[in-house]
C-alpha cells in the first residue's frame, strides 16, 4: 500500500527543506544529482513502509540527513549514504546494487551503516559484537560513524512510539556508548541532547521538574548574567576585540547527575551556567596569546579560582577540543565558569570531528594529530584477538569519557594519560611487555609503588623484573582500556592452564576418597568453596588458593543455606489487548498457565533496591531468574546496552500486602558538636519509630563522617526520614548508600 496525498506532501516538505540545507554543501550539478539520485532511490524502496509512529518511513532517512549537514557539518558523500543508511537493511537491495548505481565508496560506508546479522560466538552479546563492528570503521571512514550517530539522535528524538522495554534498551545503549561516543568525538551539543532524551524517557517526573524550575529561575538568571558580563563587555569593548559573549546553561541531564551524585536538591546547585566567550582574532599575535589576553583582562576584574584553571589551548584534547576555561569569584559570592575561544575553537567544540578535520586540512601541522592518536589505540582494542565483544565494549568505553593530564618518560617525551592514572596505566601505556613485568616506579626520581595515581608533570620511569606477573587486583587499579585489555589476556591465558590443572587435582583427590566426581557433587562443592561455577573452582585449586586437604570434611557436612526473602515483586497482568513487537494482538492472560511459570525474581546486589524504588527488571538467560534493578544503576545501563533483549518488557512493581524492614545505610557527614548525636537519635527512634542497627561516626578538625544503619519500611519512610535529618543542626549532607 503506497503513500496518501498527506503522507507525499509531508515528505516533499521534508525533502525541500533538506535541499535547502544541501545549498551549503553542493559545488556543481553532479553534487545535486548524487544527492537526488539516492533520495528518489531511497524512495522507492521504502514506497508504503511506516514507522512505529505511523508516519512514513522515509522521513527518517531524511532527518538523519539533515543532521548529517547541520549539526555535523559533512559533505555531499555522507548526505548520500545517510539517505540510503537503512535500505540495505530493510529492502531487497544490496550492497552490489549500492556498488553499481553509486560507487565503492557509498558502498562501503551503507555497508558498514547495515545493522549486523548472522552467526556471532555462543560467549558474546549479540549487541556488543554488533558495536564492536560498527566501531571497526574508525579505522575505514569515521564518517560512518557519526552518520551512526546522526541515526540514533533522530531515532532518540521520536522515542515516544517505541514501547518500555524498547525504550529502557535503547536508553541504555544511548547513555552507555552513543553518548560518550559524542563526546570523544567533539559532538557536545549532541552529546548532551543524547542524555537529556535519556533522561526524559527514563525518569520523566525528574525531567519535567528541573525543566520547570530552570524556566521559573530564567528571569533572575538572566539579571545576574547582564550583571556579571557588563564589565567584562565594557573591557573588550576597549581593546576591540571582535566578540560574541553568551550565558550557557547546563543541560537538565548534567543538572540531574550532580543532583544525584552529591544527593542535593536543585537549589544547591550553583554552577548552572558558564559565560562563554567566542572572538575572531586578529593575524597577530597568536590565537594562544589573544586567549590568555581576553584571560588577564576578566581577572583584572573578577578574582579567579586557581585550582580550576584548564588550558586546553596549550595541549589541546584528544578529540580536537582547544579553550581556556577558568573558574572567577562572581558578584554576590557566587563562581563563575568562562570559557574563552577562537571562532575556529568554537566550530570544533560545536562541530567536533567534521570542522576538526576542516580545519586540519586548512593548516600544515608536523605532529601527529591528538585525535589521530587516539583513533590508532581504539583500531588496536578492535584488533585484539583474545577479547569477546562484551569485554571489548567495557575497554572501550573506558576510553572515552576521559579527563587528561599530561606525563613524562625520563627522556623527557611527553604522553597524554586520562586523570586518575597510575604508574601502572603508564607502564601499560609504553609496551604491554613493560606492563607486565612492572614492579614499581621512580616519580620525579623517587621510588614509588606501582599503583601510584600519577598527576601532571610527573616524570615516569618503571622498574621491571623478568619474575613478576600481571594480579587479578590490577584491573582494579588500572583505568585505561590498554591496560586492562592487556592484564585480561595475561590472565586468561593463566587462568586456563589452571583450570585444566585444578581439574585434573580435583579427579585424583576425588578418586583417592573413592567418590565418582559428578554434577551434583560439584554443585555441593562449588559454594563451599566461594566460588560461582565449576571453573572458578578448578581454576583456584590449580593456583593453589584452594586446599583440598579439607575436601571430605567438607563433603559429610550437612550445611543447608537458608534465604529468606521479605519482599514480594509481581508483573501487573495485562489488562486489555495489547500487541507485540511485530505488531500482532496478543491475549489479556495467558491460558492453562502452569504454577512454575510465575517469575522468579532477585534483588541486585550492585543497587540493593527496596520498596518504592523505581525498578527493571533483567532477566538471566542462565537461570531465568528475573535480576531486579533501581531504574537509576549503571550496571543496568550497562546489561541494557549489551544484553537489551533480556530487558523484561513488563513493568515490575512491588506488592504493598508485606509490612517487612529493609536494612539500608546512610551516609552522612557536617560540623561535628556536642549533643550532635542524640538529636539523630531522636529523630530516627521517637519522631519515625525506626530501629536503629548500627551507627558508625568519627570526628576530625571539627568535621564528623560516618553510616547510619537503619531498619525502614519503603523508600518513602526512608526518604521522610534523611529529609529530618538534614534540618538538624551540624548535618551538611545525608545520602543512601549500598551497605
Amino acid at each position: 500500500m503506497g503513500y496518501t496525498a498527506e503522507d507525499e506532501a509531508l515528505i516533499k516538505e521534508k525533502w525541500d527543506d533538506l535541499l535547502y540545507s544541501c545549498t551549503k554543501i553542493c559545488k556543481n550539478d553532479e553534487d545535486w544529482n548524487f544527492i537526488k539520485r539516492a533520495f528518489f532511490l531511497a524512495k522507492e524502496a521504502h514506497e508504503g513502509v511506516r514507522r512505529r509512529s505511523g508516519e512514513p518511513y522515509l522521513l527518517h532517512p531524511i532527518a538523519v540527513a539533515k543532521i548529517v549537514i547541520e549539526e555535523i557539518g559533512l559533505g555531499v558523500k555522507s548526505v548520500v549514504a545517510a539517505l540510503l543508511h537503512d535500505v540495505v537493511e530493510d529492502t531487497e537491495y544490496t550492497v552490489e546494487d549500492m556498488e553499481r548505481i553509486f560507487g565503492p565508496k557509498i558502498a562501503s560506508m551503507v555497508d558498514g551503516l547495515t545493522k549486523m546479522a548472522g552467526v556471532f560466538n555462543a560467549d558474546t552479546s549479540e549487541q556488543a559484537e554488533y558495536f564492536r563492528k560498527v566501531l571497526l570503521t574508525l579505522s575505514d571512514d569515521v564518517r560512518v560513524i557519526l552518520i551512526k550517530i546522526a541515526d540514533r539522535l533522530h531515532n532518540m528524538r521520536t522515542l515516544g512510539s517505541m514501547p518500555l522495554n524498547k525504550q529502557i534498551k535503547i536508553t541504555g545503549e544511548t547513555i552507555y556508548l552513543f553518548a560518550p561516543l559524542a563526546y570523544r568525538l567533539g559532538l557536545y551539543s549532541i552529546k548532551s541532547e543524547l542524555e537529556d532524551l535519556c533522561m526524559k524517557y527514563r525518569f520523566p517526573q525528574q525531567y519535567a521538574e528541573i525543566t520547570q524550575k530552570l524556566q521559573e529561575s530564567e528571569a533572575s538568571r538572566k539579571e545576574f548574567i547582564d550583571k556579571f558580563n557588563a564589565p567584562i563587555i565594557a573591557a573588550l569593548n576597549r581593546d576591540n576585540f571582535n566578540y560574541e559573549i553568551s550565558g550557557r546553561v547546563k543541560s537538565v541531564y548534567s543538572i540531574w547527575s550532580k543532583m544525584q551524585r552529591k544527593q542535593i536538591p536543585f537549589e544547591e546547585i550553583y554552577d548552572l551556567f558558564a559565560i562563554r566567550i567566542v572572538f575572531k582574532p586578529l593575524p597577530f599575535p597568536s590565537e594562544k596569546t589573544q586567549c590568555w589576553q581576553i584571560y588577564s583582562t576578566i581577572t583584572d576584574i573578577y578574582t579567579p579560582k586557581p585550582d580550576r584553571l584548564r588550558d586546553w589551548i596549550s595541549m589541546p584534547k584528544a578529540n580536537g577540543y582547544e579553550a581556556l576555561h577558568s573558574t572567577v569569584m562572581g558578584p554576590d559570592g557566587v563562581w563563575v565558569e568562562v570559557q574563552i575561544r577562537t571562532q575556529r575553537m568554537e566550530d570544533i567544540a560545536e562541530r567536533g570531528f567534521a570542522a576538526h578535520w576542516k580545519y586540519k586540512h586548512a593548516t600544515i601541522s608536523q605532529d601527529e594529530d591528538e585525535f589521530d592518536k587516539w583513533l590508532k589505540q581504539i583500531r588496536a582494542a578492535l584488533n585484539s584477538p583474545t577479547e569477546n565483544a562484551v569485554d571489548f565494549l567495557d575497554n572501550f568505553k573506558l576510553s572515552l569519557y576521559t579527563s587528561e593530564i599530561v606525563v613524562f618518560t625520563p627522556k623527557g617525551e611527553a604522553r597524554k594519560m586520562p586523570f586518575g592514572a597510575t604508574a601502572l596505566d603508564f607502564a601499560y601505556d609504553i609496551h604491554s611487555k613493560i606492563g607486565n613485568s612492572a614492579i614499581s616506579a621512580k616519580i620525579n626520581h623517587k621510588l614509588e609503588p606501582i599503583t601510584t595515581q600519577i598527576n601532571s608533570g610527573d616524570q615516569i620511569e618503571i622498574i621491571t623484573a623478568d619474575t613478576a606477573r600481571p594480579k587479578p587486583e590490577w584491573l582494579d587499579i588500572v583505568t585505561t582500556a590498554k591496560a586492562k585489555s592487556a592484564i585480561k589476556s595475561f590472565l586468561k591465558r593463566e587462568r586456563q592452564n589452571n583450570i585444566e590443572r585444578g581439574m585434573q587435582m580435583l579427579k585424583e583427590k576425588m578418586k583417592s576418597l573413592n567418590i565418582q566426581l559428578s554434577g551434583r557433587v560439584l554443585r555441593k562443592i562449588v559454594p563451599i568453596y566461594e566460588s560461582n561455577n565449576k571453573e572458578e573452582l578448578y581454576s583456584k585449586i590449580g593456583a593453589g588458593i584452594v586446599s583440598l586437604d579439607d575436601l571430605e570434611k567438607v563433603l559429610k557436612v550437612n550445611s543447608k543455606s537458608k534465604i529468606l526473602k521479605f519482599w514480594t515483586l509481581f508483573i501487573p497482568q495485562k489488562k486489555e489487548e495489547e500487541t507485540d513487537e511485530a505488531g500482532d494482538a496478543v491475549p489479556a492472560t495467558t491460558p492453562q498457565k502452569e504454577a512454575g511459570d510465575e517469575p522468579v525474581f532477585e534483588i541486585a546486589a550492585c543497587c540493593k533496591p527496596i520498596p518504592g524504588d523505581k525498578v527493571v527488571g533483567y532477566r538471566d538467560p542462565a537461570t531465568g531468574k528475573i535480576i531486579v534493578h533501581k531504574a537509576t544503576c549503571d550496571e543496568l545501563n550497562r546489561l541494557a546496552a549489551q544484553y537489551g533483549k533480556n530487558i523484561v518488557k513488563e513493568e515490575i512493581k512491588w506488592s504493598q500486602h508485606k509490612a517487612m524492614s529493609y536494612l539500608v545505610t546512610t551516609e552522612l557527614r557536617g560540623i561535628d558538636r556536642q549533643g550532635l548525636l542524640l538529636d539523630l537519635a531522636k529523630v530516627v527512634s521517637d519522631d519515625f519509630n525506626i530501629n536503629i542497627r548500627e551507627v558508625n561516626i568519627h570526628s576530625h578538625d571539627g568535621i564528623f563522617e560516618g553510616n547510619v544503619s537503619l531498619y525502614v519500611k519503603d523508600a518513602e519512610s526512608l526518604n521522610a526520614v534523611m529529609d529530618k535529618l538534614r534540618e538538624i543542626k551540624g548535618i551538611d549532607t545525608i545520602k543512601r548508600t549500598i551497605s
